[in-house]
């Protein structure tokens, strides 16, 4: 049966389709009358051998066919040694589909991240907004540090950006003034504590927003706040003061 696999012209390879076992799927792989729709579809069962998967990425249909490079790329069972050198090849948007596939392994996922992040330098603006608002999550991070208005706010819109990514972005030695601005603005991400918490002990975060946001904190949050000596010193005398008043620590002071 595998040597029919092998050499079965088109219209007679739909028994082989269904097939369980390892030696046939490897010799349908290697028939040369597989074309890019054939090698689609072979590569949509999510139960091929990795060994098949292989196979199929090296058939001379798959050299000039994008779609199937990308199959091949995001098949949950393709080797390494098959998949990530794929990734060079593959469009940008392709890169973003692999890295947005739940099948796919983490660490090609993070290769194709990496992947559009050096491309992102070179894009348009139009496409680097394109990706910003739909691209990976971690890619939605990093695009977050611009002094573009519109990207920001174009990543902070991104569905896969996490709490996460954000606070990690928050952290960053190089993040601009503008990026700190407009989280504390943006009506989603500001509502979140964990963000909130952080944004009030940032240094570019405006002082009357911080000013807005005191109420809100838990009194064992506050306390860690008013004795945070990294904060701007005029900003921690205010809550120095703020804390003594609510808390009812008179004693707090500047030391």
């Amino acid at each position: 049966m595998a040597a029919r696999a092998a050499a079965a012209p088109a219209r007679e390879l739909e028994p082989f389709f269904r097939s369980a076992e390892k030696e046939v799927l490897l010799a349908l792989a290697r028939n040369r009358n597989l074309g890019e729709r054939e090698l689609l579809r072979l590569l949509e069962r999510r139960d091929l051998p990795p060994g098949v998967v292989a196979e199929l990425a090296r058939h001379e249909a798959a050299q000039s066919s994008a779609a199937v490079r990308l199959a091949v790329a995001r098949h949950p069972r393709a080797p390494r040694r098959v998949s990530l050198p794929l990734l060079k090849f593959l469009f940008l948007f392709d890169l973003v589909k692999l890295a947005q596939t739940p099948a796919v392994p983490a660490d090609v996922k993070i290769a194709a991240e990496e992947m559009i992040l050096k491309r992102a330098e070179s894009l348009p603006r139009g496409e680097r907004m394109t990706l910003a608002r739909r691209g990976p999550g971690r890619v939605a991070a990093a695009l977050l540090n611009t002094a573009d208005s519109l990207q920001i706010q174009a990543a902070l819109e991104n569905p896969y950006l996490t709490e996460a990514l954000v606070l990690k972005a928050l952290s960053a030695d190089t993040i601009a003034p503008i990026v700190v601005e407009t989280i504390a603005r943006n009506e989603k991400w500001s509502r979140r504590y964990a963000l909130r918490l952080r944004l009030v002990r940032h240094s570019m975060t405006p002082f009357h927003v911080i000013l807005g946001w005191l109420p809100s904190l838990a009194a064992g949050d506050l306390r860690e706040v008013c004795q945070d000596r990294r904060m701007p010193d005029s900003v921690r005398r205010y809550l120095l003061g703020y804390c003594a008043e609510r808390l009812g620590k008179p004693h707090l002071g500047s030391d």
